[in-house]
């Protein structure tokens, strides 16, 4: 059976870390909500866990929700996983997928789409990196050649 034709189950795992941990619930919960109201997207069953103490840290907590989703084509899973980076997805059902070379392009180009739209922002963020540091040295500089006049 084609993809087209069949919806596909999946679980999701959602992780967040921060604080305090009463946050993390109301985050995933907002998170679950937002799966939710997803075109395509039907939340079959979440559940949320309890925020624990992450290992060596003193106030920063993790926690995380396995969210159990029916979506109605095999191109919006990866759409899901760029949205919200779920930490695993296991495809429930079916047992076996097919698709049409088309359906299969599809998913190609759109992670293709978003992959570039990430390469883009980096690219910017190191631009602009490089533009501060070029900043900070011009000011540590300025501070040191100061130093010396006053000296």
């Amino acid at each position: 059976m084609s993809s087209e034709n069949k919806k596909i189950s999946a679980v999701f795992i959602l992780e967040v870390i921060g604080r305090p941990p009463e946050y993390l619930t109301e985050t995933l919960n907002d998170l679950i909500k937002k799966v939710g109201e997803e075109k395509g997207v039907k939340v079959i069953d979440s559940k949320v866990n309890e925020s624990v103490l992450m290992k060596d840290q003193k106030d920063f907590f993790t926690n995380f929700a396995e969210i159990e989703v029916e979506v109605d084509n095999m191109l919006t899973l990866p759409i899901l996983m760029f949205k919200y980076m779920p930490a695993h997805i296991e495809i429930l059902s079916p047992q076996n997928i097919s698709m049409t070379n088309s359906d299969f392009g599809d998913i190609l180009d759109e992670l293709t789409r978003r992959l570039h739209g990430y390469e883009e922002i980096t690219r910017l963020v190191q631009a602009e990196k490089l533009v501060l540091e070029k900043k900070l040295r011009a000011l540590v500089g300025n501070q040191e050649n100061e130093k010396v006049k006053k000296g």
